[in-house]
């Protein structure tokens, strides 16, 4: 991680104290207009006064969350685990590999977009706030990606089709978790994580229902997943209130140096968001490891063509809604209730390792059932708890939310990038570049490890 000048020194807006109270009592939300000194960081370069400052936010704000990530969920997996791989069989039939490249570089896209649009965000100032206009961009973006994955003639469109889809949903999804950033107090954190985190859950599920018996039309099985979004997403911009900005305090200029620092940090400066990086990123190596080949690891094990797939997969996909609900409300209540977010965290990177063992040796439905809901429940505790723990160890939260957002969806796009491309390598293991058993035990393997470095190395939260 290269490293950035770590900001800690620099100041924090608030509202003077008459102004904070009346706007507490009218909209609860603070509006940033007077430059008071920053208090003393905790650990992991925190703010002490974090929880305090932040008051709660309304239920129905928190509804418009909810239903901006269920859409915003939708449009961006169900493409990457069903619609891509349909159209790309129709373009390259029993060409497995290519779809681990297109998803490869739609995830190096990213890299390169997200801080760039986190570091514009923190610095916008505009009538409708910092996060608004990215959102409605990244919308803008999705939608335009539809119609060129539908028609792609060749697999140069199609890929390129994939990058402006995952760079605009991922520039809304982004701006929408920049909003929680910027609003959500410590005593939410945890149960609003848990249910976003669950509609990261269910939204493919849905959608793959949904899309599964249009496969005969491929525009409708891109579209419908994107309207979906379009209308929650578009709901949330429109009534999720988002303070003026334009009062808040100017940063120093950016410059294109600026800009390549912001990119890193030091690790030295903020061991715990560094640590929690750090497991982040493996267990999402191993999370990306299968989600990437579902489609072909179960057309395989059941001997079914890629386009029958849908059905199986809404199969259990529908099934692991209970277990992806037990993990992600309950976990992330749990940790809100009990102060704790290490153990569970552990305890979902266990029972998704657990789930994928069960997966390398399924050659049935019973199994392949059996592992997808272990999974689902390791997946929806680690992911809801984990966002919680993310929120509590991000450094600079007042100036620079976005771009720290951002470089903890490094921790995840990058492994969008290694996984597809090293896929190939470990199911052509023992020759046929089919060894799913190989590829789900690699899975299961880094998912504990990930889960234990945040467990044992990430100190100022319990």
């Amino acid at each position: 991680m290269a490293a950035a000048p770590a900001g800690h020194g620099m100041t924090r807006a608030t509202d003077p104290v008459a102004h904070d109270a009346r706007e507490a009592a009218e909209e609860r939300v603070p509006t940033g207009n007077v430059v008071l000194p920053q208090p003393p960081a905790g650990p992991g370069g925190r703010s002490e006064a974090d929880a305090a400052d932040l008051p709660r936010v309304p239920r129905w704000q928190l509804v418009l969350l909810v239903a901006a990530t269920f859409g915003g969920g939708m449009a961006m997996v169900v493409p990457m685990a069903y619609s891509l791989a349909v159209r790309l069989d129709q373009l390259a039939p029993g060409r497995t590999d290519i779809l681990g490249y297109i998803l490869g570089i739609g995830s190096a896209a990213t890299l390169v977009v997200a801080p760039l649009t986190g570091i514009l965000s923190d610095r916008t100032r505009t009538r409708w706030g910092r996060r608004r206009p990215f959102t409605v961009l990244g919308l803008v973006l999705g939608v335009a990606s539809i119609p060129v994955m539908a028609f792609a003639p060749d697999l140069v469109w199609l890929g390129a089709g994939w990058v402006l889809s995952t760079v605009g949903w991922g520039t809304a999804a982004g701006s929408v978790g920049n909003w929680q950033a910027d609003r959500l107090p410590a005593s939410q954190r945890g149960s609003v994580s848990g249910l976003t985190g669950l509609m990261m859950q269910i939204s493919p599920v849905v959608g793959i229902v949904l899309v599964g018996p249009l496969r005969g039309d491929i525009l409708l099985v891109f579209a419908v997943p994107a309207a979906i979004a379009t209308v929650f997403i578009g709901l949330f911009v429109t009534f999720a209130h988002e303070p003026d900005s334009r009062r808040m305090p100017r940063q120093t200029r950016l410059t294109i140096g600026g800009v390549v620092r912001s990119y890193g940090f030091r690790p030295r400066e903020v061991p715990d968001f560094a640590w929690n990086w750090l497991g982040r990123f493996v267990f999402f190596l191993g999370l990306t490891l299968t989600t990437s080949f579902s489609v072909f690891f179960v057309a395989q094990r059941l001997a079914l063509p890629v386009a029958d797939v849908a059905g199986v997969l809404a199969l259990t996909s529908s099934l692991s809604i209970l277990s992806a609900t037990l993990g992600a409300i309950g976990g992330g209540w749990l940790s809100d209730r009990l102060g704790r977010r290490k153990p569970l965290i552990l305890i979902g990177a266990i029972l998704f390792g657990a789930g994928c063992a069960v997966s390398a040796f399924a050659y049935g439905l019973p199994l392949i059932i059996a592992g997808t809901l272990l999974s689902s429940l390791g997946i929806a505790s680690f992911s809801a708890v984990g966002q919680a723990l993310v929120l509590d160890v991000l450094p600079e939260r007042e100036t620079q939310a976005g771009r720290y957002m951002a470089i903890t969806m490094f921790a995840q796009k990058i492994p969008g990038v290694i996984a597809p491309l090293a896929a190939p390598a470990v199911l052509a293991i023992g020759a046929g570049g089919q060894n799913f058993t190989a590829l789900y035990l690699t899975a299961a393997a880094l998912a504990v490890l990930g889960g234990s470095i945040i467990t044992l190395r990430v100190r100022g939260i319990r």
